[in-house]
């Protein structure tokens, strides 16, 4: 694994998260986007979160991947199937978040989550990365059947980039 690339990656999506947020007007984070039922302010809190969810998601591979790989598939299996409920739960999340706590403070939070990854990331041993489990591939483009802690850390990094495209700050009209 390239750690190095991870940790250019996570800067160079520090520095796009904080230049969207400083050249937002009110307006702009109220537009629609593209291709989602958010609007840019909720899928700002949406692209934030993804980077929240794997430092959870490291925590679940590294109990899950030393249970039988029978158990793993099983889990990401039970997983699969509550898709729905998590869509619903993944939608009204930064509806409500972005409502209850606004934009104030999550360039913050971003540098937070984004330093607290690397910080792990420069910890972890190449052993520690090889660790992987089944993923619930319905939940999310970016999950593959089988994801390593090494996949892990470059997802969030996906996921903002894939969304990044379906803002539409700064456009007129």
């Amino acid at each position: 694994m390239d750690r190095q690339a991870v940790f250019d990656d996570y800067a160079r999506a520090r520095r796009t998260f904080h230049d969207l947020l400083s050249d937002a007007t009110a307006a702009d984070l109220d537009r629609p986007t593209h291709g989602t039922r958010w609007n840019n302010g909720q899928l700002l809190w949406h692209m934030l979160f993804g980077y929240f969810v794997t430092r959870v998601l490291l925590l679940v591979v590294r109990v899950v991947s030393r249970l039988p790989r029978s158990a793993g598939k099983a889990f990401a299996r039970v997983l699969d199937a509550g898709t729905r409920p998590f869509d619903v739960v993944n939608y009204l999340g930064p509806c409500g978040a972005v409502k209850v706590c606004g934009l104030r403070g999550t360039g913050a939070a971003f540098d937070r989550i984004t330093g607290s990854l690397e910080r792990r990331l420069a910890l972890e041993s190449e052993r520690d990365l090889a660790r992987g489990m089944h993923f619930p591939v319905r939940w999310d483009p970016f999950f593959k059947d089988f994801m390593t802690l090494a996949d892990l850390y470059r997802y969030p990094t996906r996921h903002f980039d894939f969304h990044r495209r379906q803002l539409t700050l700064g456009e007129r009209g």
